[in-house]
């Protein structure tokens, strides 16, 4: 699709019309500035078009602002879809299911930390598994890991792991309850068995932070968040268990389209009517990838917790800002042509940003709308935002997860040399400490777009609003 080809709404939203392909439910609608229409891939405007052909599918295909090309849906992708007569379609979760963001709030300052980065980075990576293949510290049983797949946060609750105000401060308490750990293959439950509690590689990553601008004070002192402050921002996901639950539901739902008749554009859309049984086997078990994906990233934290308390004292306080999904579906209710609808909510790359008031959210947020974290990649800044009632009306309550890639790993591996990354970061004092060079080079900043300039779309469409932005002093990767 040629940049003629879309309709300019505003400054900052783009529309693909119903008439572009012929199997389109409804237009896609993409949140870019300018500038960023020119950067985002021709491709990936084709499947936001060829979202927009799911049955089912209300009001848009949406594109947040990092959006690039992703597997059937773009990373950024949006779609909600009617329960009662539309699909699932784990193209719309993606294969790293629930890869998401947990922020610690600490009672540290920079003046606390600086000189020791270095030696805290050094200790949270030799404490926290790391890297692909990288096998976890605990050992749990076939039936332990059943219970964790299903009850989510209450088992790190219930083992030492957590705290009740880690649950309350996390999407959904930490556990989908439509989990059925009975649909979820040996094969996915025998690579989840050695995982909970590791990093892994690619762009996830342990990241010790400083607030270098508090840009909404009053929503900022609400989270307890002041200029200075150290925060921990942890991003992981559900690893090889929910990439190898993706994997076994893309080839079902593959025969359910064609077993339901379901014409699609892209076979990576494959999908099955939410109420079939393949749709509901599938919710189950991605349900069951979402819970392990939030025990990862609270057992993380909980050895997080370990190394500050051994390094900076016991007394050392580290609490759950908020810890949110990029990559789900999930059950929820949204006003779609002034009547309320359940839909199965699509979050490909994209974060929930449910606004103030919303019954699903904790007391401490209800004033304010939830806490967003959005992250940024080493060298560039990371922010948090505040989820709003525009983006509860325009996009299902939901806004971007991170800058987005615009370029390809192996490219970024061409372009750039992990040991020359890690001396540019080091010139700007941030100590980056990798399992090998060549991670540091697939993720140079470099290789990303610049988080300012998505998150200010965010923040001037208002899907999000800027509290606070983070600036990184060490990052321990996989």
């Amino acid at each position: 699709m040629k940049r003629d080809r879309l309709m300019k709404i505003n400054d900052l939203t783009w529309e693909i019309p119903e008439k572009y392909k012929n199997c389109m439910r409804v237009p896609g609608r993409m949140y870019l500035s300018e500038e960023l229409v020119d950067i985002v891939e021709e491709d990936t405007y084709e499947q936001v078009a060829n979202v927009a052909c799911l049955p089912g599918i209300v009001k848009y295909s949406l594109a947040m602002p990092e959006a690039h090309l992703g597997y059937g849906f773009p990373i950024g992708g949006v779609a909600g879809i009617d329960i009662e007569d539309g699909v699932i379609s784990p193209g719309g979760v993606g294969f790293d299911i629930n890869c998401g963001v947990k922020t610690l709030k600490t009672n540290l300052t920079l003046e606390d930390v600086q000189g020791g980065v270095e030696e805290l980075i050094n200790r949270l990576f030799s404490n926290i598994p790391s890297g692909v293949g990288s096998e976890s510290k605990l050992k749990l049983s076939h039936d332990e890991l059943d219970y964790l797949l299903e009850n989510g946060l209450d088992w790190a609750l219930e083992n030492g792991y957590a705290k009740q105000d880690d649950v309350i401060h996390c999407e959904e308490e930490g556990c989908i309850t439509t989990a059925d750990a009975n649909k979820v293959s040996n094969k996915a439950k025998k690579r989840g068995l050695s995982q909970v509690g590791t990093l892994g590689s690619g762009n996830h990553f342990l990241e010790v932070q400083y607030v270098d601008e508090v840009i909404d004070q009053d929503t900022a002192e609400k989270f307890g968040l002041t200029k200075n402050q150290i925060i921990v921002m942890i991003h992981t996901g559900s690893r090889g268990f929910g990439h190898q639950v993706c994997t076994d539901y893309v080839k079902k739902l593959e025969k359910a389209t064609k077993k339901y008749n379901i014409d699609i554009p892209d076979k990576q859309l494959a999908c099955a009517p939410f109420d079939s049984k393949e749709g509901q086997d599938y919710f189950a078990a991605m349900a069951c990838a979402a819970n392990y994906a939030w025990v990862n990233r609270q057992v993380i934290a909980s050895w997080v917790r370990d190394v500050f308390h051994n390094y900076y004292g016991q007394d050392t306080e580290l609490e759950t800002l908020y810890d949110v999904a990029h990559n789900i579906a999930k059950k929820e209710t949204h006003t779609v042509n002034g009547e309320k609808k359940e839909l199965i909510v699509h979050r490909k790359g994209a974060t929930r940003a449910f606004g103030p008031n919303h019954k699903e959210l904790p007391s401490s947020y209800q004033e304010t709308g939830q806490p967003v974290m959005i992250p940024g990649n080493m060298g560039a800044p990371s922010y948090i935002l505040r989820g709003t009632q525009f983006a509860m009306e325009n996009t299902f309550g939901s806004t971007c997860h991170g800058a987005g890639r615009k370029m390809s790993r192996s490219q970024a591996k061409r372009e750039y040399w992990g040991e020359t990354v890690q001396k540019e970061l080091s010139k700007q004092k941030i100590y980056v400490k990798a399992t090998h060079g060549a991670v540091i080079a697939e993720e140079a900043p470099g290789a990303y777009k610049n988080p300012d300039k998505v998150v200010n779309v965010a923040h001037n469409l208002g899907i999000s609003k800027k509290v606070v932005k983070l600036k990184p002093l060490g990052v321990a990767k996989g």
